[in-house]
């Protein structure tokens, strides 16, 4: 019966109040999701690219605003506090996400700047801009909820979790950034490697963003995760020994190679992001291991 009751109390506290929108947070929301859905009809009428990094930046221009309308319309009918009580510390989970959302719109603010835009080119001048508000949009709030309302994370908005958004987000970076390996034997297990840890990673911060979950599955969750940081520190130690080799043996950087379009220089942002996502996957598994900075020690 007490469960009952505790669960008849929650309910009642969910009730309709749309004066959260006209809080500081409430109107900081309403303008990411704003501000974001412009810039994703101004890309989009830019016309369709080929590239990989526009299909990131219009991914990244929808998912953003569309979980903060979700946050938005959950916090406004004070659903919150249900999932909070039965699922999740929601706290933790809008600031994780705030965080999240600022990586992506900033890296698409660069690379969108970087691309297309020019002194020439005043469209894409216009849309680079709009991408640079509506990243300073989602750093305020990051900024709001970790300095201003001292926000303390359990998980994604704390070191350990956050460290996962990140081996995700670069693992990102990598797969858009890949070319010219499909008739190379050795970097299609470069590729490989890079893909054995990534659809992993987004379960892992899920299972621990879910604690009901969390504490049904049949095993030791942070015993999995140490085995899973060895194998990963495994897979990209041989692609940052093999990609190099095989890609730049003989293919030295053009003499007119720009930024913008040159596909050396992407291929070697691969390299680069591959010894990024090895240092954080290293450093991942040496805090797992001594327990350190909020790290479970296994």
């Amino acid at each position: 019966m007490g469960v009952i009751a505790d669960v008849k109390d929650t309910l009642s506290k969910a009730v309709f109040t749309p004066s959260s929108l006209l809080s500081g947070r409430g109107g900081l929301h309403m303008c990411q999701i704003l501000l974001c859905l412009v810039t994703f009809v101004l890309g989009f009428f830019r016309g369709a690219s080929s590239h990989t990094y526009w299909n990131y930046a219009m991914f990244t221009w929808a998912f953003c605003p569309i979980m903060t309308l979700i946050i938005t319309i959950i916090e406004m009918f004070k659903l919150d506090i249900i999932l909070n009580t039965f699922c999740m510390d929601w706290a933790d989970f809008t600031t994780g996400m705030a965080m999240s959302s600022s990586l992506m719109t900033v890296s698409v603010a660069i690379f969108y700047a970087n691309f297309y835009a020019c002194l020439k080119c005043l469209y894409g001048l216009i849309v680079s801009v709009f991408a640079i508000v509506c990243a300073v949009l989602y750093v305020l709030e990051v900024v709001k909820d970790k300095l201003l309302d001292k926000k303390k994370g359990s998980y994604l908005a704390a070191l350990p979790g956050f460290w996962k958004v990140l081996e995700a987000f670069v693992s990102c970076m990598i797969f858009i950034s890949l070319s010219g390996y499909r008739d190379k034997i050795a970097l299609i297990m470069c590729v490989v490697a890079y893909a054995i840890p990534f659809p992993i990673l987004p379960l892992i911060i899920a299972t621990n963003i879910l604690k009901k979950l969390k504490k049904c599955l049949p095993f030791n969750l942070d015993r999995f995760v140490f085995i899973f940081l060895v194998i990963s520190v495994i897979l990209y130690i041989f692609a940052a020994i093999t990609y190099p080799i095989v890609m730049f043996k003989n293919n030295p950087r053009p003499h007119d190679c720009p930024p913008s379009y040159c596909i050396w220089a992407i291929q070697f942002m691969v390299a680069f992001f591959t010894y990024v996502n090895l240092i954080l996957f290293t450093l991942d598994l040496i805090f797992t291991l001594l327990g350190i900075c909020g790290f479970k020690r296994t």
